[in-house]
């Protein structure tokens, strides 16, 4: 397989619907995160609360207030981590794929035949570098999955010792989804505008050049 044939061939159905499904479940994550911190965040909302009540005659502490806020900001995190269920189903599909698909389509495999690729080229190595951030994706999409994982069930007593250090991983691991996102969504872009017109509708539409 040569690196310029891997670019205007077009995926199977299956590969394209386990993509855009992952895209829209990644930005349903992004949006609850970014809910969660700005609009629903309980301290802001506290005041409002409180405001809504006393202008209907009512009367509420700001201890009573704070778990009114607080409700719907657990709801949108309920939501996330259902998100997430979706997203580590997704990517135990991925991994199962890996294993039973036949050797040639391997993603080390790909890595390995773009590495062994005599000529040096532009457009080899930049087929090499997809392919290592095809690595980098799915091992920040593994980590998120596992930590996050420990998190939604963190009434399991078991998990307390983890879950601490897991909360701060999955924290820091998001910032790395946020410019693979941004790096791979330029680097799409700038390819469908260059040498490889169509990439994007081919992603869509499944219509290989």
């Amino acid at each position: 397989m040569s690196s310029p044939l891997f670019f205007v061939t077009a995926k199977p159905l299956s590969v394209r619907l386990w993509h855009w499904l992952t895209v829209v479940l990644m930005i349903g994550a992004v949006t609850t995160v970014l809910l969660n911190s700005t609009l629903f965040k309980t301290r802001n909302n506290i005041a409002m609360v409180q405001a809504q009540v006393q202008s209907e005659g009512g009367s509420i502490t700001e201890k009573q207030a704070r778990s009114v806020a607080h409700e719907y900001n657990d709801k949108l995190w309920m939501v996330h981590k259902y998100i997430g269920f979706g997203l580590s189903f997704l990517l135990l599909c991925r991994i199962v794929a890996e294993v039973t698909i036949s050797k040639e389509k391997k993603l080390r495999t790909r890595i390995q035949q773009a590495i062994n690729i005599p000529v040096k080229s532009t457009e080899s190595k930049h087929y090499l570098y997809v392919q290592y951030g095809y690595v980098v994706f799915y091992l920040l999409l593994f980590f998120m999955a596992l930590t996050g994982l420990v998190l939604a069930f963190e009434d399991w007593q078991w998990l307390d010792a983890v879950h601490k250090p897991a909360k701060q991983i999955h924290g820091f691991l998001q910032y790395g989804f946020y410019a693979y996102a941004v790096l791979h969504i330029a680097g799409t872009i700038r390819a469908d505008l260059t040498n490889y017109g169509g990439i994007i509708s081919r992603m869509i539409n499944g219509k290989s050049l």
